[in-house]
């Protein structure tokens, strides 16, 4: 497998802040017995430590919405970059995050971004 694109950006991927009141965590989107492999892909965000990655009402491991949300943004950037199908990509992490009714059109349209 190739790596994706370094997702790495200077802002929390949640709230858009820099981190200097709040230090940005590294956060694997995919976690558990897939953080390797979210790693070897490139598939992580920065967060805000404290607001956005766990300690916040809307922190990505207190809110499922968040979580899910991340998950989706993951699974789309990852089967883009590697040319995967929804089925190709729970091929490799064991799980499709998209919701049943998802058709490649939503993406163009805007509904994941």
């Amino acid at each position: 497998m190739s790596r994706l694109e370094p997702m790495y950006r200077r802002t929390c991927w949640l709230c858009g802040r820099n981190g200097s009141s709040d230090p940005l965590d590294k956060h694997h989107i995919f976690g558990g017995s897939n953080r390797r492999l979210s790693e070897e892909l490139g598939l992580w965000v920065p967060l805000c430590h404290h607001r956005c990655h766990d300690g916040g009402p809307n922190s990505v491991h207190r809110n499922a919405e968040t979580a899910q949300r991340l998950h989706e943004y993951g699974q789309l950037k990852a089967m883009k970059a590697m040319g995967w199908t929804a089925e190709d990509f729970r091929m490799n992490f064991g799980k499709n995050y998209l919701p049943p009714d998802y058709t490649p059109e939503d993406e163009e349209e805007g509904e994941f971004e």
